[in-house]
């Protein structure tokens, strides 16, 4: 086991994101959560090609910064949302289908809404907002998922001002990974990062090689 920065196992993701451009599915992965009933709850979540891209956006150094931050981005689920507030730890389930790479990536999700009281993480939210195409942002204006559906009620295509800032059923969620699990199936090579805190509270990642 070797200590090594976070930028190791972020330069790998990275790598595959490139490597795996033309392939439309590569854009999406899994999220499982746990539930109010203590079952799993899983989810497919993606963002869009041709945005800000959530993955190289960087946090200031701070206390248990892992320099290294995955934004994602979700219609607003009442159901799914509480349950996460409730138990906020995630799993991501990567593959990616030309390079034969997985990663699991393990850790705990921030949920940013208008609710919010912390003006930079606001920002944040509005920043993704706006990267988002206003297409998009159209989906946020639809009924509120996960609720039942009262009768064959006529559909009204939403109208959006492009410059309106973010609506209430936008949610920015943070995962703030604490674990890697990296499989490489052509090369039948196995990694795994972990992160622990050192005495002054910053994070540290070590590496280690584990059987395929």
């Amino acid at each position: 086991m070797e200590t090594v920065a976070a930028s190791s196992w972020k330069q790998l993701l990275l790598n595959a994101l490139e490597s795996n451009s033309s392939v439309k599915h590569s854009l999406f992965f899994q999220l499982a959560t746990i539930g109010s009933n203590g079952k799993p709850s899983n989810r497919t979540v993606g963002f869009q090609e041709n945005s800000d891209n959530p993955y190289q956006h960087r946090q200031p150094k701070s206390k248990g910064s892992s320099f290294f931050t995955l934004y994602l981005f979700w219609v607003v689920d009442l159901y799914w949302i509480d349950e996460l507030k409730q138990c906020p730890f995630a799993e991501i389930c990567w593959y990616f289908a030309d390079s034969w790479e997985q990663f699991r990536i393990n850790g705990s999700v921030d949920i940013i809404d208008g609710s919010c009281r912390d003006p930079m993480k606001l920002q944040q939210r509005e920043r993704a907002w706006f990267s988002s195409s206003p297409k998009s942002r159209l989906q946020y204006l639809g009924p509120i998922p996960g609720l039942p559906l009262l009768g064959e009620i006529a559909f009204k295509e939403p109208s959006l001002d492009p410059s309106t800032g973010p609506v209430d059923a936008f949610c920015l969620l943070v995962l703030d990974p604490d674990q890697v699990d990296y499989l490489n199936l052509k090369s039948n090579e196995r990694l795994n990062f972990t992160s622990r805190q050192n005495i002054n509270g910053e994070k540290l990642w070590t590496s280690q090689r584990i059987n395929p």
